[in-house]
């Protein structure tokens, strides 16, 4: 015979209220991680941008830096011009030259930032 307290059931709940939840993945990333015709779309857009400031920045170098056999080419005194007692040429080729790349080194790494920054905030509102 079961008496009425054996036969009581008992609910047994869990609430899991801090079970670690699924992510939700933007659908911007969902297509460039399930490599869709879009997320190619998204892709090929990223590498189009970085290439054009690669190639702005490395033909603002080469402008810079090539006009200098020019200069020395175009105003022959400044192949004999002194400044301190050092040659002009060796100034501008052994000091002038690695601030200018310098500079162009942070505009670049600035500007690549800006837009994988961008196209991280347009990917992830998809």
């Amino acid at each position: 015979m079961s008496t009425p307290e054996s036969s009581r059931r008992v609910r047994v709940t869990s609430p899991r209220t801090s079970a670690a939840r699924r992510p939700i993945i933007p659908t911007g990333t969902r297509e460039i991680d399930e490599q869709t015709r879009l997320g190619e779309v998204y892709m090929h857009s990223l590498i189009q941008s970085q290439l054009r400031l690669t190639l702005a920045v490395i033909g603002g170098v080469l402008l810079v830096l090539g006009s200098i056999p020019l200069l020395f080419w175009l105003v022959p005194p400044t192949r004999t011009f002194a400044i301190l007692g050092l040659p002009l040429p060796w100034v501008i080729l052994g000091i002038v030259v690695y601030p200018v790349v310098y500079v162009a080194a942070r505009i670049y790494v600035r500007n690549a930032e800006r837009i994988e920054t961008e196209f991280t905030e347009f990917v992830g509102r998809q």
